[in-house]
């Protein structure tokens, strides 16, 4: 969640959200003549002597009032699960009579402990925990420039991510620029037309750089994950952080700069602040905990079920509705009437394989190379079906569009190769 710059603008909406106030939903529906008596009913016989306030702040208390203060008990009981709360803010339903609220339970199910298969070996251990933490945990020794990182970039990643990481189509940006610039605009609000909305790309949004190390060696470049090596991967991690001027440690990440591991420990990101709660550190649940349980930090701190507001709640409204569309918008719902698809394949090859074979930089045949598809060919049309259906190399089954059947396949295949004689 990004930090509450803008609490009172949210609060409205997420004030409607706030259904998870467990047994308290037995009252809100009732006249207020006969809270009171449901309250009572409902709550522990030990509740209604005694009642323990522990937690709550005299504002929460106060806007429940007396004669529903044994409900904001109940609902604080609701919460709990082994001795602590919810990490979401949730509610964990307790079993009355067999019953979570409205629904049935087998009481015996939920008391058999779970048993999810043998526990890890150290070594399936070691090869699962792959990832790497801001504290360096996980992080390996290596070292890769700015100027390796471009040259790699080139090679692997700028089909899909663009010149100087600007992004083609649907893959995303990797710099807007000056990172610290950006992360100002984090708090922006479009609230007329011409307003400028928040920037949101690695540079600017991102905590932690060890999540990019991270995601680089695991999956990039897609078609081949953890091809690179660990100094590729820093090559390239200094690369992008050139692209979004980072400073490490007072210095800027220029075209000659050599990242490694010592050096990477101390970049500190423009938005590393920027995200609530802290979940960072053997601390983390416990601190998601008290923020989502404190209504404080995101609504606008008073638990109620009926008569929220004083008068009528105001809803917030479109102020500039964008109507500017080319081609316009349609409220039509009938289906388009069905069309020849101009070249078998073409249409599935442009979905679902055009990432790949468009050009030669992911490393398969690109479409259009005479030569080669003749050294694909060479291995026979049967073959080359029977690769693109079951996969070959870093290629998948059927590139990873397992929708198609195996003749759209094969019709994949046949326009590649027409295309390129």
């Amino acid at each position: 969640m990004y930090k509450s710059y803008h609490k009172k603008i949210v609060a409205s909406t997420l004030l409607a959200s706030v259904v998870f106030l467990g047994t308290a939903c037995n009252a809100s529906n009732e006249k207020e003549s006969t809270t009171e008596t449901k309250t009572a009913a409902a709550a522990p016989a030990a509740s209604t002597t005694t009642m323990n306030t522990e937690g709550f702040t005299k504002r929460e208390i106060d806007a429940v009032g007396p004669a529903n203060a044994l409900v904001s008990e109940s609902v604080k009981k609701t919460y709990e699960h082994n001795g602590k709360l919810a990490v979401d803010g949730g509610v964990i339903y307790p079993i009355v009579n067999g019953k979570t609220g409205a629904y049935h339970v087998n009481e015996k199910a939920h008391k058999t402990p779970f048993n999810k298969g043998k526990i890890a070996t150290e070594n399936e251990q070691k090869a699962w925990d792959i990832d790497v933490m801001p504290d360096g945990t996980g992080l390996p020794e290596g070292s890769g420039s700015v100027e390796d990182g471009d040259y790699i970039y080139e090679e692997k990643c700028l089909s899909c991510h663009g010149d100087f990481g600007a992004g083609v189509g649907l893959y995303p940006k990797l710099t807007a620029g000056n990172a610290y610039k950006a992360q100002k605009t984090l708090m922006n609000q479009r609230v007329d037309p011409d307003s400028d909305g928040p920037i949101r790309v690695f540079g600017s949004n991102w905590p932690y750089a060890s999540t990019l190390w991270w995601y680089i060696k695991t999956g990039m470049p897609h078609q081949a994950p953890l091809s690179l090596t660990d100094d590729e991967v820093y090559a390239l991690s200094a690369y992008i952080l050139y692209l979004n001027e980072i400073k490490i440690d007072g210095e800027l990440v220029d075209d000659e700069y050599v990242l490694d591991r010592e050096k990477f420990l101390k970049i500190v990101m423009p938005n590393v602040d920027g995200f609530e709660p802290d979940i960072n550190g053997p601390k983390g649940q416990d601190n998601a905990r008290e923020y989502y349980n404190n209504p404080l930090n995101y609504g606008n701190g008073v638990r109620c079920m009926t008569n929220c507001f004083e008068g009528e709640p105001e809803v917030q409204r479109i102020g500039f509705e964008l109507s500017d569309f080319t081609p316009p918008l349609s409220s039509e719902k009938t289906l388009p009437e069905p069309t020849e698809e101009a070249v078998p394949g073409q249409a599935a090859y442009e979905a679902s394989c055009a990432v790949c074979h468009a050009t030669d930089a992911m490393g398969a045949p690109a479409v259009g190379d005479k030569a080669a598809w003749a050294a694909v060919l060479e291995k026979g049309i049967d073959t080359v079906y029977h690769n693109a259906i079951n996969g070959i190399n870093a290629m998948p089954p059927k590139g990873g569009a397992m929708d198609l059947t195996d003749e759209q396949v094969n019709e994949v295949v046949d326009y590649m190769i027409n295309a390129s004689k």
